[in-house]
């Protein structure tokens, strides 16, 4: 089984229309090839809080903040490896903290069971589980294509597309399938590199006037969701007493949760 795996970067997003997705892998082909595994449908099962707090405090931009998830490249069989990860953001840079188990290992696992595994990446992605005490609340699954530097491997970037959700059958064994987020032809292009960009990227980007964005799968499918998970929280909130955080703008009416005027 492979080891833990630690990942230092920066970590930049742009949303791609069709014809700039053209453009763009046109203006990288001298620069960088594709990874072993072509199109790959990556799928995740993102764990948070009853009131959301890990995804709320990732919107409001913090210096820092953290997030874990679990992996699968595929819908995984039972002996298939997945991956758990704990990907934190420090000052822009990204570190991800990433282990691997096998499906019913970490159905087992994350169901409370000690696993077999004992090292520091499992003890890291354990006192995270018991100091937030998250669940299972979203599916988010993509189709990714990859690159990376033919001169700098270090140098990578991803493209995704068909941005996808569902909220039941939280399972990665379940399906691939989910509710569509972006528009037809819509791309996520993520630059991955240890430090700066290589000046042919940074002239590339700016003749093609794509412009760095502030977007998370995660955090816009929550917003996108907006009042059917806001009265989701204070169902949960009421059963433990517990106040709720709304976004800006937004009250409480009459007991449901409505867009405050200005």
């Amino acid at each position: 089984m492979a080891k833990g795996q630690v990942f230092k970067r920066v970590e930049k997003k742009y949303l791609l229309t069709e014809e700039k997705y053209q453009a763009f892998l046109a203006g990288i082909e001298p620069y960088m090839q594709t990874d072993d595994y072509g199109l790959t449908k990556i799928l995740n099962i993102c764990f948070d809080t009853d009131q959301f707090d890990l995804v709320r405090r990732s919107i409001e931009k913090p210096a820092y903040k953290e997030k874990f998830r679990i992996r699968s490249y595929g819908v995984p069989k039972d002996d298939d490896t997945v991956f758990l990860e704990i990907k934190k953001k420090y000052d822009g840079v990204v570190y991800k903290r990433r282990e691997t188990l096998k499906a019913w290992e970490t159905r087992k696992f994350i169901a409370g069971e000690k696993p077999a595994k004992d090292t520091q990446i499992m003890r890291e992605i354990e006192y995270f589980l018991n100091f937030y005490q998250p669940k299972p609340q979203f599916f988010i699954g993509y189709d990714r294509v990859a690159y990376f530097g033919k001169e700098d491997a270090e140098l990578r970037m991803t493209f995704d597309r068909n941005l996808r959700y569902r909220r039941e059958n939280l399972r990665l064994s379940a399906s691939d399938q989910g509710t569509t987020v972006l528009p037809e032809g819509t791309y996520i292009l993520e630059i991955k590199v240890p430090g700066a960009f290589p000046m042919w990227l940074s002239e590339l980007l700016s003749k093609l006037e794509i412009f760095q964005v502030s977007f998370s799968k995660y955090g816009s499918i929550y917003e996108d969701l907006g009042v059917a998970l806001m009265q989701e929280q204070i169902r949960a909130a009421r059963k433990v007493r517990q106040p709720v955080y709304l976004p800006a703008g937004v009250t409480i009416m009459q007991n449901r949760p409505v867009y405050a005027l200005g």
